[in-house]
């Protein structure tokens, strides 16, 4: 009798031990104490139209050489007026300082004449970019404003996988939308990104979200929504957010300079498979393999050799090789640090003089260079200026083009990035913006084109196929 009398109490008690074991957390309170420092940024950008593009556009089928054509475009040259600028809602920022300081992506602000901050209580800002570094994609930005409500920053490092966390955003427009999910992953490598540890969640993020906070459950800031992986443009569950940590420390360097400083040792490596650590009589795979090796770079004076693996660099362990590029450039120029590596079966240590990456150009408000880098853009979306003899001798190149505008176009959907050193063409080693014009007026529309792209230390093809209808 006792017996059933536990099972019938243990039958009507369970579902509700198991409803609150189970229950969904409530997000409510989260957004209502820290949504108001999320803002929503929009950008204006103004674009140009002149007499001969319209004149293009109306008139496209008279021929140059006809008596009618130089009359036409002479009395279409009123209408060449600048196009009427139009605000574009591009993404998402949150509050750091009482004082105005805001975070947000460097892609939300890239290339733009005017930045407006809209808060939850609707009062809107005019803001000026204070700096931004591209291969992080972070950029502080102010407003003139004090008592401003501001988040609390929070440690990613105790974040773990499955741990509920909470975007707040923009999507497409609609401020202080929230999304909510789960970490699905920490500390993951990007393509082309070599400096970020992304945290992966699976936290709805769409175009405007960029920028935005992302929040573990104690309402602390964990990381900045950055980018998503999609196959169709749209979220499909795998979204990519900046460790705040990591963005505190760019943004405290761009407060001080406006500019960011990293360091270099001047080697290519590869990721350590476990057949090459067999092959080198390793245990495990851990470490970075390297490949080649900059002619007078500090690696070359400290005496690395291609087939070191890099196990450890100033008292950080190297896991895998994307662990390198964050923990050099992390890493003070000049500094003088001792590594670890693996040669001949055995450990080697090895003190190194960290040099510097040059610094890339800071986007600014006003910036003069503009309208010139504009009248110069070529055929792939491109403003391009030759490297000079110090920036040469640092890349350890004889030639090459830097990337200094992208517009959007073939090159910008192909991938290229503000900053990238170009240095060669279909197989042909660039010597001057006057070749490179050349062999690329010699490819014809329609047809795929390779460049050999620089960016930081790593050296990678980007191929793209030259269509001039859709500039």
């Amino acid at each position: 009798m006792l017996r059933k009398y536990i099972l019938l109490v243990f039958l009507t008690i369970s579902p509700v031990v198991y409803a609150q074991a189970n229950k969904l957390p409530d997000f409510t309170e989260l957004v209502e104490n820290h949504g108001a420092a999320v803002v929503n940024i929009s950008t204006v950008q103004k674009q140009s139209t002149s007499g001969d593009q319209i004149f293009q556009e109306i008139l496209p089928n008279i021929p140059k050489d006809s008596p009618f054509y130089e009359f036409f475009r002479r009395h279409m040259q009123p209408f060449s007026s600048p196009k009427r600028a139009q605000p574009r809602s591009m993404g998402s920022g949150f509050i750091i300082s009482k004082d105005g300081y805001i975070l947000t992506n460097a892609h939300v602000v890239e290339s733009v004449e005017e930045i407006t901050v809209k808060l939850n209580d609707k009062r809107e800002f005019d803001a000026k970019v204070i700096g931004a570094d591209r291969k992080t994609d972070i950029a502080l930005i102010k407003i003139k404003a004090s008592n401003l409500p501001i988040v609390t920053q929070g440690d990613p490092e105790k974040l773990k996988a499955g741990e509920w966390v909470l975007a707040i955003g923009s999507p497409f427009g609609f401020e202080h939308s929230v999304t909510a999910g789960i970490v699905s992953a920490k500390g993951r490598s990007l393509a082309q990104e070599n400096f970020v540890p992304f945290i992966q969640t699976d936290v709805a993020i769409n175009p405007g979200n960029s920028g935005g906070p992302l929040f573990n459950m104690a309402g602390e800031v964990v990381g900045i929504n950055s980018q998503i992986y999609s196959r169709t443009g749209g979220f499909m569950g795998l979204s990519f957010a900046i460790p705040i940590d990591v963005a505190t420390e760019i943004a405290d360097q761009l407060k001080v300079s406006g500019k960011i400083t990293r360091g270099r040792i001047g080697v290519m490596i590869q990721e350590l498979t476990k057949e090459l650590a067999e092959s080198f009589g390793l245990s495990d795979s851990n470490g970075a393999l390297v490949v080649s090796i900059q002619k007078d770079s500090p690696a070359d004076k400290a005496g690395i050799e291609v087939s070191d693996v890099i196990l450890q660099f100033d008292g950080k362990d190297v896991e895998s090789s994307s662990d390198l590029p964050r923990i050099v450039g992390n890493t003070k120029p000049e500094s003088k640090v001792s590594m670890q590596v693996w040669r001949d079966g055995k450990i080697k240590k090895i003190s190194i003089t960290v040099g510097e990456i040059p610094s890339e150009e800071i986007i600014a408000d006003g910036e003069e260079k503009s309208d010139k880098l504009t009248k110069r853009i070529n055929r792939l979306g491109l403003a391009l200026s030759e490297l000079t003899n110090e920036q040469k001798k640092q890349l350890d190149v004889s030639g090459g083009l830097l990337v200094e505008d992208v517009q959007p176009g073939i090159a910008n959907r192909a991938g290229i990035h503000l900053g990238d050193v170009i240095l060669g063409l279909n197989n042909k080693d660039i010597k001057s913006i006057k070749h490179f014009n050349k062999l690329l007026s010699n490819i014809e529309t329609g047809r795929n084109l390779a460049l050999l792209i620089r960016r930081g230390e790593m050296t990678t093809f980007v191929t793209m196929k030259l269509d001039d209808g859709e500039e």
